[in-house]
């Protein structure tokens, strides 16, 4: 995409997403050039970074008033459902890591959906026991979980806000009534997935009028996601779980062309969990994040552990070393993920002995020569307690968001929040998407005789890739980052903490290096000048490599004297503070 047309949509969609000042108009305008040139945006007293910057907007409203990160946090995901649909919205889940100042404790929320009580192991599989292609599986009423982002935003408000509920529900809504300006991005993901969309009448009617991909710069107005929006506001996120809505809701899953096996049970006994959280020492640092159901915090945990007895501070990110080490550490973490890893309340995920300083001693070992890895296979970490598990068989599409804030109290939040695969299930239902994350499980149960840690259980949350990372140093957030992008998401987190701690990037320029990424062997390489060069460097080192697009999602702050934060330049989102 041209980045002088991406300046100028942001741009018009910030002057015409309502009543800013001209000082208001300004500073998005530079947040946005300064993204553009790899510079820091920076602060003092608060900070958030999002995908999108109208969701950006309603976050920072809520910080100028005194508003604690999780009420920024409800004001930008009820914006970034309406107008990113695509990646994240009130029909999916999420992970939240908050860092509490007063306390100095971190806290991890699960909002990942679950799989209906009505779901077997077979769930993705035809009558002859074979597993479903992955569009087959997503597109309908089968792949919908329970939608747990309404419920987690109630909880992180409930906990940790001092804002008005309503108040931080209305731009939003007043975006919905009113209209919003569609965005590139949004257009292009609309145009690509346009024969998907059109499968679903309200779908089509909303995203293809009159037969017709939305455009970038038209105005987009979504009556049922105000309508959705005021209820949420007078009776709370329990909308969703009783009611009118959340029968319509399972209305439209049953009703699907591909239907489901959600019922009204389902909605009624979902719940967020808390969660112990995932810490790994690295150097001086604590790097925090969550645990399963999500392999993210293990797994990026894994890859700095193992690669943290090599000087890749001297060795630099030019060196084609550091990537033969991050890129080999990467495949031996995915492989101990694939085994291992999925929703603790089913498995018993050996995290103390995934995380154990001789096993990840014994493991880093693997990496001292200087070429490539062969073969990789799965460790033999110590279990509390044993079970045989087969090698995992998961898919995992990405399309996703991230959001990072530092409030003015001190509290830092980041949160990784999801439809799964792009604009989900493709179901409508109040203005918003359900999810497809139930494709996120293995379609198949067993391999070799042995099952599979992330097969389909009624009630299970699908194992997840989302990282939301705060770093501690001396007890104090240094750094909150995340990223969307599928199983990506871990090499994107691990690399920018490498990048930011290792390297001396600041948190912009750690953002917007180019992405090389190897989890099952193939070394990804974005298409850059510095890719180019890599590429050769790494095939001399026995990687196969694959120079392409790589679309990341960045989004971080670092926490110093001052805050600075990043947005990733491969899309649309920005950094605003004060």
């Amino acid at each position: 995409m041209n980045r002088l047309k991406l300046l100028f949509l942001t741009i018009l969609t910030l002057i015409t997403s309502g009543p800013l000042a001209a000082g208001d108009q300004a500073n998005r305008a530079k947040a946005l050039i300064a993204k553009q040139q790899g510079i820091a945006v920076e602060a003092q007293r608060w900070m958030i970074s999002a995908a999108n910057p109208l969701a950006v907007e309603a976050g920072a409203q809520v910080l100028a008033k005194g508003g604690s990160a999780a009420d920024a946090m409800v004001a930008a995901q009820a914006v970034l459902g309406l107008v990113e649909p695509q990646s994240s919205g009130l029909g999916g889940g999420a992970f939240l890591v908050w860092y509490d100042a007063a306390s100095g404790q971190m806290t991890t929320l699960d909002g990942r959906e679950t799989a209906p009580l009505a779901a077997t192991p077979r769930l993705f599989q035809d009558d002859n026991g074979k597993p479903l292609s992955f569009f087959e599986a997503v597109v309908g009423g089968r792949s919908v979980g329970v939608p747990a982002t309404p419920l987690l935003m109630q909880e992180a408000h409930a906990r940790w806000g001092n804002a008005s509920w309503p108040e931080l529900l209305e731009p939003a809504r007043k975006l919905a009534q009113d209209g919003f300006v569609v965005s590139e991005r949004l257009a292009r993901s609309i145009k690509l997935d346009a024969e998907r969309l059109a499968i679903a009448p309200d779908t089509a009617a909303y995203f293809l009028p009159d037969g017709q991909p939305l455009q970038a710069g038209e105005i987009l107005k979504n009556p049922g996601y105000a309508e959705t929006l005021e209820n949420m506001a007078k009776n709370g996120a329990a909308v969703f779980y009783s009611g009118p809505l959340a029968k319509k809701i399972v209305a439209r899953v049953q009703s699907a062309a591909n239907p489901g096996v959600l019922e009204l049970v389902d909605l009624a006994i979902y719940r967020i969990k808390e969660r112990p959280a995932v810490c790994v020492d690295y150097h001086a640092n604590q790097v925090c994040g969550m645990g399963p159901p999500s392999s993210g915090a293990l797994t990026v945990g894994q890859i700095l552990k193992l690669v943290e007895p090599y000087d890749l501070a001297a060795l630099g990110k030019d060196s084609a070393q550091s990537w033969r080490l991050i890129g080999d550490a990467t495949r031996l973490a995915f492989a101990d993920r694939g085994r291992y890893m999925a929703d603790m309340d089913f498995v018993p995920v050996p995290v103390r002995g995934l995380l154990d300083a001789g096993y990840l001693a014994t493991r880093s070992g693997l990496l001292g020569t200087d070429k490539a890895l062969g073969k990789v296979a799965a460790g033999q970490p110590e279990y509390d307690h044993g079970v045989l598990l087969g090698e995992d068989i998961s898919i995992e599409f990405p399309s996703t968001s991230h959001i990072s804030i530092v409030d003015s109290h001190g509290n830092a939040l980041s949160m990784t929040t999801t439809v799964e695969n792009i604009f989900g299930s493709r179901l409508m239902v109040g203005g918003f998407l359900l999810n497809n994350e139930l494709t996120d499980f293995s379609f198949t149960s067993h391999n070799n005789g042995w099952p599979i840690a992330n097969r389909v259980e009624p009630g299970k949350r699908p194992r997840s890739s989302m990282s939301p990372t705060i770093v501690l140093r001396d007890g104090k957030p240094v750094l909150v980052i995340g990223s969307p992008g599928g199983s990506r998401i871990i090499g994107f987190v691990a690399q920018t903490l490498i990048a930011h701690l290792d390297w001396g990037m600041d948190i912009q320029q750690a953002i917007s290096m180019p992405r090389l990424v190897n989890r099952f062997g193939t070394y990804e390489v974005e298409d850059s000048a510095f890719g180019t060069v890599m590429a050769p460097q790494l095939e001399a080192l026995g990687f196969k490599v694959k120079q392409k697009a790589i679309t990341s999602g960045l989004h971080g702050i670092s926490i110093g004297k001052g805050l600075k934060g990043g947005a990733d330049p491969r899309r649309e989102g920005i950094v605003l503070g004060q």
